[in-house]
């Protein structure tokens, strides 16, 4: 059974050296209202997913992305989010607009990334070990 695709951004301050990460609540569905995440959302059929990755930052956020490296996680399609999805996040930072919380989420906030932002507001549970990664990685050194 293959899982179903949903594609996220880590959005952060810069590509080469990030210090705050963006973190979005959700205003849905009831049982997610009110936890952390990361913006974005299903591949349609037929899409590529860095397409629907910009798509669903448009809708969602009101900006345009410029996309940095892959965070890449333990399947091949990303990070498993339940027994049905599985989610591919990549580093991006804004190319145009400010962001604004458009489509499933009510607030925004900026965290500091050298702050463990995995404790800084109540993430959905499957993102965790994602906002993790991206930490780490986040703290890797960049080019030669």
């Amino acid at each position: 059974m293959s899982l179903k695709q949903i594609v996220a951004i880590a959005l952060v301050d810069s590509l080469q050296h990030p210090t705050r990460l963006l973190a979005a609540r959700r205003n849905r569905p009831a049982a997610l209202a009110g936890l952390w995440e990361f913006p974005g959302g299903k591949v349609e059929s037929g899409e590529d997913p860095v397409e629907a990755v910009r798509r669903e930052i448009r809708e969602e956020l009101g900006i345009e992305i410029t996309l940095g490296d892959e965070i890449y996680g333990p399947l091949e399609q990303g990070w498993a989010l339940n027994e049905r999805a599985a989610m591919r996040v990549w580093f991006a930072t804004i190319a145009s607009g400010t962001p604004r919380p458009l489509d499933g989420h009510d607030q925004l906030r900026w965290l500091e990334l050298g702050a463990e932002p995995w404790q800084a507001v109540p993430w959905i549970p499957a993102d965790e070990p994602i906002v993790q990664a991206c930490v780490a990685d986040a703290k890797a050194p960049v080019g030669p």
